[in-house]
């Protein structure tokens, strides 16, 4: 199961190399999450929309290698946006994909833009 974490990889705005146009912005829950797929990732998109603002993710929870992380419960853990797993709680920043209980590797994390109605998720490729 190792290899499944590992095909997730943190990407930031400074080497994207593909913008993935992953739908409408309509088309995404707001203050909740959906979850895309991208070349066989499953990944989690969040519409922070009482934040108004974006996040993504990796959909597979560390903790017990689940695809569940896009039906988690968002909100904030002094001031970091977060995501908690539906299944255990476990929690993850959603700006850096560090796990803010501390016991588990952070989950990787993608830069999002809304350009056009549309969100698109920004991969390296």
């Amino acid at each position: 199961m190792d290899s499944i974490l590992s095909t997730y990889k943190t990407t930031t705005v400074k080497n994207v190399a593909v913008w993935f146009k992953a739908g409408a912005a309509s088309d995404f829950t707001d203050n909740g999450g959906s979850c895309i797929k991208y070349k066989g990732k499953q990944i989690a998109v969040f519409n922070f929309k009482r934040e108004n603002k974006w996040y993504a993710c990796q959909n597979l929870c560390p903790h017990k290698l689940e695809m569940v992380l896009s039906r988690g419960m968002i909100g904030d853990d002094n001031g970091i946006p977060k995501v908690a797993c539906p299944m255990h709680k476990k929690s993850f920043s959603l700006e850096n994909g560090e796990n803010l209980n501390g016991d588990l590797d952070a989950i990787a994390t993608y830069p999002v833009k809304i350009e056009g109605g549309f969100v698109f998720v920004g991969f390296d490729d």
